[in-house]
């Protein structure tokens, strides 16, 4: 029988509405659409690190619309071939973390760590949350691979946890991105309360000696010798470490000041966006909304914790050996955690909040660098006896 206009048109129409995101919608899309939308707001209205979060809610946006599987249209982000699976490519390949580490390396100046090496030995102890996750994740029931991938969360470090999961749990990858920035993102909200609980007014009041000026040499020779010590130790820290010590090195040699200034700007913007956006998309609903990924917001949320508080306890600690002169004040004991300079700049606040008079932030910076030195140590540890 001849098929009508009419027939052809309502086959038509109903071919196309199989293709559409309304047809294919879940009530998990409509959550992680939320999901999406809410990390946008946190970023404009609350200004929590909107360069990282306005990337990933629009990618959780983009990865949450639903469509016809089954169509090979390759549109999605794990279809083959598709443009925002090649993007992927260097979340899922571990390529754009060094690139990020670049970067900061680039921008960050290590003279406070230098003038006062012992502070190095504070963000070693904020690690702690690390392995301290590393341990309940393998209580719980998660193997070891993938306890490590989830425990380095606590490092705040996302493109660390992002290259550690990619090479120990790469199906865990989404949860532990996102878990990631988004307690890097919190640190205004999370650290302050623990710093006032574990501390008492009368060490919040401590006031620490100027560091002492650090020649040009010396910020040279950093960067070199902190490769050979740290790689030399564990050689599965060469991407991050690496190149965060190169980008460093064209900052302070003083002869690649073009390289250093396209690495911590117009780089590191590129690969910002496209690691943020991509991170987001990967964080499909049939995929992200589980029981698993439930565990690792918590274990994450946890070795947050665990490493904020191990660096304020290990100043008191600390504090107990050190003259009345030598004191460290432990409110910068939080920025060991590797979130730069976020969390400098809350150990900054606070100690304005109770002494108007009382700057900490070049103090903290020393921690909170060394705080990435020890997230990727820590990495790499966890990569050389897990991989």
């Amino acid at each position: 029988m001849e098929q009508t206009f009419g027939d052809f048109l309502v086959s038509n129409f109903n071919q196309f509405w199989h293709f559409t995101g309304f047809y294919n919608a879940t009530w998990q899309h409509f959550v992680m659409l939320a999901v999406g939308l809410f990390f946008i707001w946190l970023a404009i209205k609350k200004d929590f690190e909107p360069m990282l979060l306005v990337p990933i809610g629009f990618g959780i946006l983009i990865g949450n619309i639903p469509f016809n599987t089954e169509a090979g249209l390759e549109i999605g982000i794990y279809e083959q071939g598709s443009v925002l699976n090649i993007l992927y490519n260097g979340v899922s390949a571990g390529w754009y973390p060094p690139l990020i580490f670049l970067g900061i390396g680039a921008m960050t100046d290590f003279s406070a760590l230098i003038a006062n090496p012992k502070l190095m030995l504070i963000g070693a102890a904020a690690q702690f949350g690390i392995f301290g996750a590393y341990m309940v994740a393998l209580a719980i029931g998660f193997e070891p691979d993938q306890a490590g991938a989830i425990a380095i969360i606590g490092g705040a470090d996302g493109p660390t946890a992002i290259f550690l999961s990619s090479k120990l749990a790469p199906n865990l990858m989404g949860a532990i991105a996102v878990s990631a920035y988004s307690y890097m993102a919190l640190v205004p909200v999370i650290q302050p309360p623990i710093m006032r609980l574990l501390t008492t007014n009368k060490e919040r009041l401590i006031k620490m000696k100027p560091a002492r000026a650090v020649s040009q040499n010396e910020k040279i020779i950093f960067p070199i010798i902190g490769l050979i010590l740290t790689c030399f130790v564990v050689p599965t820290g060469i991407p991050l470490l690496g190149m965060l010590f190169f980008g460093n090195l064209l900052r302070e040699c003083g002869v690649t000041t073009r390289l250093a200034k396209t690495a911590s700007n117009a780089l590191t913007d590129i690969v910002t966006i496209l690691l943020g956006m991509t991170v987001g998309a990967s964080t499909q609903a049939t995929s992200f909304l589980t029981a698993e990924t439930i565990f690792i917001f918590f274990l994450g949320f946890m070795a947050f914790i665990i490493a904020s508080a191990s660096g304020v306890l290990f100043v008191k600690l600390f504090n107990l050996f050190l003259s009345k002169d030598k004191k460290i004040n432990p409110l910068i004991g939080n920025a060991g955690v590797s979130a730069v300079p976020m969390s400098a700049r809350i150990s900054n606040n606070l100690g304005l909040e109770y002494d108007p008079s009382n700057y900490l932030l070049m103090h903290a910076m020393g921690p909170n660098v060394a705080g990435v030195i020890g997230s990727a140590v820590a990495a790499g540890v966890l990569l050389g006896f897990l991989a």
